[in-house]
């Protein structure tokens, strides 16, 4: 492993592989407006969601690396203390890379882009029609993290009104995800479509898993299984009862007459078969017949 005091190195690099290390990284298509009411749209990926009661967003136009200077958007949330949060899938990447193209102050990126700009209802900048989820926010607070170049700001966006395309709902009018098929930054010329990538892992918060270190020796210890195996075997409230595993053991029996008869090898290798399907119960009553 080869590691770097971050003061030792240029702020260019640190930035490169901060950017390719926290990665992918979800988009806030920030839409603002001057004070004259000039519209102005850039993305960005300092960007997440950190509260839902109340609703905050937190986007961060840094300083520029190369020059020390701030972006239209960060001037404008600091006159105007608005700002209209966009999300970019798919079908709106290409438009919206192209609208970070550094036009003069002035310049309508919505157009240099070929996108319609929407009016909001509460807050004065525009929304982007073309994207399925629109966020209107007043801008509560910003945070400059440095006067250097490569210098965060951070804008703590308070969301006062959401507007969701019906085409990414369910029918228990929640977003689908596989719908709504976001896009994602990474370092570099960098993308990630999480529609291509998603899967499941079943959070522990909804029980209490038993953990790794509750696991037999041979089974903790073992040369089969990765981190991500042990993670999911331990993602179980209980151990199956000796019934559970009888009857498993009868009900496989027609394929796997040696069952009892395996070496832990053999039966860890069975077994990760199981939880390539996600099927943790089989695995368990398997290694535990």
């Amino acid at each position: 492993m080869v590691s770097f005091d971050s003061k030792d190195l240029s702020t260019g690099k640190l930035h490169g592989y901060l950017l390719s290390a926290v990665a992918p990284r979800p988009i806030a298509f920030a839409s603002t407006v001057d004070v004259d009411g000039n519209p102005n749209l850039s993305p960005f990926s300092f960007f997440n969601v950190f509260s839902a009661n109340p609703p905050i967003l937190v986007f961060s136009p840094a300083r520029r690396v190369r020059n020390n200077t701030v972006k239209h958007t960060l001037e404008n949330v600091e006159a105007t203390m608005e700002v209209v949060i966009n999300v970019v899938n798919y079908d709106l990447v290409h438009q919206a890379s192209l609208s970070s193209t550094e036009y003069e102050k002035g310049i309508n990126e919505f157009d240099k882009a070929g996108l319609t700009m929407l009016k909001s209802d509460i807050v004065k900048p525009f929304r982007v029609a073309e994207s399925p989820i629109q966020l209107e926010c007043k801008v509560k607070e910003i945070i400059k993290l440095g006067t250097e170049g490569g210098a965060g700001n951070l804008v703590i966006c308070e969301v006062v009104k959401l507007h969701i395309s019906k085409e990414v709902l369910d029918d228990n009018e929640m977003i689908d995800q596989e719908k709504l098929d976001l896009v994602a930054r990474a370092g570099g010329d960098h993308y990630s479509r999480a529609k291509s990538g998603f899967f499941k892992v079943p959070k522990p918060l909804r029980t209490m898993g038993i953990g790794i270190d509750a696991m037999p020796e041979a089974i903790k210890n073992s040369m089969i299984f990765t981190g991500n195996d042990l993670g999911m075997l331990g993602n179980i409230e209980a151990f199956p009862t000796d019934e559970a595993i009888a009857d498993f053991v009868k009900s496989v029996g027609e394929h796997h007459a040696d069952i009892k008869e395996m070496t832990h090898r053999e039966k860890h290798k069975m077994a990760r078969n199981y939880l390539s399907y996600g099927d943790v119960d089989s695995a368990w009553k398997l290694l535990l017949s």
